[in-house]
């Protein structure tokens, strides 16, 4: 099984943006099973199908930075967003 550092290190298809909204959704993710939270509860905690979150955390679907910011205040977290220089 790959590791999630070995997939990030041999992605080079993959943009720095969708790296990174990936990295979000599985930080995300990772924190939701921590607390126990069903995909059922937090789905409808921010008014959204279960199947719809299940599509997300699959990555059949991007996630926008809106989904992204709903699905972490289900979870009473806030997502920030910087600006550095590349």
């Amino acid at each position: 099984m790959t590791t999630w550092q070995e997939f990030k290190q041999n992605s080079h298809t993959i943009s720095d943006i969708d790296m990174n909204i990936i990295e979000t959704l599985t930080t995300s993710q990772s924190e939701r099973i921590r607390r126990g939270i069903s995909q059922r509860e937090l789905a409808a905690r921010i008014k959204m199908s279960p199947s719809q979150l299940a599509s997300i955390e699959r990555l059949d679907a991007m996630p926008t930075l809106a989904t992204l910011n709903r699905y972490a205040h289900g979870l009473n977290l806030q997502i920030k967003v910087s600006v550095v220089s590349a």
